[in-house]
């Protein structure tokens, strides 16, 4: 199990407060719950999140590892131009730098966290003309509530960032066409659920395309869903994702709590 005095010492060298701690230990959490339900694709795709606090600083996977292999004490700190701050030498990749930089230095109070995967299905509905339909109860959920991004090549270029803003517009969801899923939210819990959800609405697309032809839900029917799933979520005592969250962290707990060093 997890050695407190051990953590308390080492965010007290690494002069990283109790705020920032706390979003390290969900957001290794996240990335290990990628691994578990086998969102992975090697070593690529990222899970970023804004520390706590005034400066444009976020976290990102150190380049190299297995989502397996995350903690929070491993996590690199960087700015928005991906150099490494308070002591972070570890590489990361460029070209997650170019994709969820563009959503965090927009500063935006409500998306804090970005996750992009690269999945089978995630990309199976990237690469498709009709994008993700409303054929499955998750799938309301995104109704007339995702962005598409066009396929620019791989994501090395700078100026690419401002049509990734574009494109997610207000919307916490988009399809990075041809590449693979990407969501934002204002905490990890939120913005995992999120990518859940979608996640979970592709395979369902899929799997539905294979065996026989999808039943779209109509307009109507899918904008009611959208909403009465909404007002689902406003009745729970705690904050979107928060409940869920919560237990599957206590799923990784009983297999492997070192994500929490």
């Amino acid at each position: 199990m997890q050695d407190h005095s051990a953590t308390l010492e080492r965010t007290a060298t690494r002069g990283i407060t109790d705020a920032e701690w706390d979003v390290r230990v969900k957001l290794a959490a996240a990335y290990r719950l990628v691994d578990y339900y086998d969102w992975t694709e090697q070593i690529y795709g990222h899970l970023t999140a804004r520390v706590p606090g005034s400066e444009d600083h976020f976290l990102i996977n150190p380049w190299g590892l297995n989502y397996d292999e995350v903690t929070a004490s491993n996590l690199v700190k960087i700015d928005v131009d991906g150099k490494g701050v308070a002591g972070s030498e570890q590489p990361v990749n460029y070209a997650g730098f170019i994709i969820h930089s563009a959503i965090h230095m927009t500063r935006s109070k409500q998306n804090h966290v970005v996750m992009h995967t690269h999945t089978r299905a995630g990309m199976a509905i990237a690469a498709i003309k009709e994008g993700l339909l409303p054929v499955s109860m998750f799938a309301t959920v995104f109704h007339n509530r995702i962005g598409y991004h066009d396929y620019e090549g791989a994501s090395l270029y700078l100026d690419e960032r401002e049509r990734i803003v574009k494109s997610l517009g207000p919307h916490k969801s988009m399809i990075l066409r041809n590449h693979g899923l990407l969501v934002v939210g204002k905490t990890v819990p939120e913005c995992f659920l999120r990518l859940y959800r979608l996640e979970r609405a592709c395979q369902v697309q899929v799997d539905a395309a294979s065996a026989g032809t999808l039943n779209v839900v109509s307009t109507e029917v899918a904008d009611r869903s959208a909403a009465d799933l909404d007002s689902y979520q406003g009745m729970q005592p705690a904050a979107e994702g928060e409940i869920e969250f919560a237990a599957l962290m206590r799923k990784l707990d009983k297999i492997d709590d070192s994500y929490r060093h």
